[in-house]
């Protein structure tokens, strides 16, 4: 009875996370868990993240992004030169065929959130709309995370 019990409870919290995770498709390209960090009162900017796979046999351009949550959305990207981390913003992020794009804090690509309305806090949701430049426009759910929890511990990651 016990081993019953375990395993019906193993695949509830499975249902769970796989729940909590979002995935979105458009044409050929998947987009995965679009996620911010908290931010703090008077933060003026923000980041957004998620992963885009682009599963067909032609190349596509994340070419712009908008929010209504910011004054401007661009797409930005952060490489060490030297020992300083730089952050510009690029014009499009180009997805080869079969190419899986990661976007998280830190290091590559990220969505970036100008002129926040108002904080962002943990647990909130808002609207971000992604334009590509074949598969054409979509808008996620971006979820707010606590900035101070690993990924794993939120909820939000999962495996294929």
């Amino acid at each position: 009875m016990q081993l019953r019990s375990l395993l019906s409870f193993a695949v509830i919290a499975l249902a769970c996370g796989f729940a909590n995770a979002q995935a979105y498709k458009l044409k050929e390209l998947r987009l995965d868990n679009p996620y911010a960090r908290a931010t703090v009162p008077g933060q003026p900017s923000g980041g957004a993240f998620l992963t885009i796979e682009n599963t067909g046999k032609e190349a596509d351009k994340l070419v712009a992004a908008s929010s209504p949550v910011a004054k401007s959305v661009q797409i930005h990207t952060m490489a060490m030169e030297g020992n300083v981390m730089k952050m510009r913003e690029v014009s499009q992020i180009e997805l080869k065929p079969s190419e899986k794009l990661v976007m998280k804090p830190g290091e590559g690509y990220h969505v970036m959130l100008i002129g926040l309305a108002q904080p962002l806090k943990a647990g909130d949701k808002f609207p971000l709309t992604l334009t590509f430049e074949k598969a054409g426009k979509i808008e996620v759910s971006v979820t707010v995370q606590d900035r101070n929890k690993p990924m794993g511990e939120q909820g939000m990651r999962h495996g294929h």
